[in-house]
């Protein structure tokens, strides 16, 4: 039923987000961090708000673009980026997402990414599996274990590691991609993984880890794995500031060695 509430929910955001952009209304301020603000972030968070304080009612809806001062997290918490690659937004380029999930006991348990220029949804919830909607309907989705080695990275966000961690690997293709479509397009099986190094992986793929980890418990597939520690949403502290790749199990097998002293060297 939260499913349900969502996905309507992120949709409209996005098309909020679009209509801005058809106007040409895509001028970016600096937030405090130094990361870009537009007015399509701020329209698509009062959507999102309001949504999901209608669809559960008294829970805690932490939003990247909402002050939220708190000594303690809730073991529940809805956990909002309402344009989540704005640097995308602002260049025109179509890759971002608007993304929402719950987060309980640290964990995520419901993931929607919605990406608006591309017309896709990707959805999951424990205990249903993962999907994708498009022009072509909506269709289950898992991890791949074999084929090509396709490997997502950020348009963004480049590390001073990809080139060693590229080097390690066995023929391959590196995809640049920006927000939390890289994870999606792994859940997907377009990517078989994905590496980054920002300490904003725990806000920014929150809601595409819940894409990525549930199709393997009605799928039967191969779940996708870290090589480092999983992340628990809602630590005081953010535990990934290191490099991070995440593939199926069998890639993971394979490649776990030479990046493990990639990341070790960080």
């Amino acid at each position: 039923a939260l499913l349900d509430g969502v996905r309507p929910a992120a949709v409209r955001a996005g098309d909020a987000i679009v209509a801005i952009a058809r106007d040409g209304a895509c001028a970016a301020s600096a937030k405090a961090d130094d990361s870009p603000l537009t007015a399509a972030d701020l329209a698509a968070n009062a959507i999102l708000l309001d949504a999901l304080h209608a669809l559960d009612p008294g829970a805690l809806v932490i939003s990247e673009e909402t002050v939220c001062a708190l000594d303690a997290l809730p073991r529940r918490f809805w956990l909002v980026d309402p344009l989540d690659g704005t640097r995308e937004f602002v260049a025109g380029n179509g890759e971002y997402t608007v993304n929402v999930a719950l987060i309980e006991d640290g964990v995520p348990v419901l993931g929607v990414v919605h990406a608006p220029a591309r017309g896709v949804t990707y959805c999951a919830a424990r205990g249903s599996g993962a999907t994708r909607t498009g022009a072509s309907g909506t269709h289950a989705i898992a991890a791949r274990a074999d084929g090509p080695l396709v490997v997502m990275v950020s348009r963004s966000h480049p590390s001073p590691s990809l080139a060693a961690f590229l080097a390690a690997l066995p023929s391959h293709a590196a995809m640049e991609l920006g927000s939390s479509l890289k994870l999606c397009l792994v859940a997907d099986g377009s990517g078989r993984a994905y590496y980054a190094t920002s300490p904003g992986f725990q806000m920014g793929d929150a809601f595409s880890a819940a894409v990525l980890e549930f199709p393997a418990t009605t799928q039967g597939n191969v779940a996708p794995q870290t090589i480092i520690d999983s992340v628990s949403y809602g630590q005081s502290s953010p535990p990934m500031h290191e490099s991070l790749a995440q593939w199926n199990a069998l890639t993971r097998d394979k490649l776990q060695q030479p990046v493990r002293e990639i990341v070790s060297c960080e």
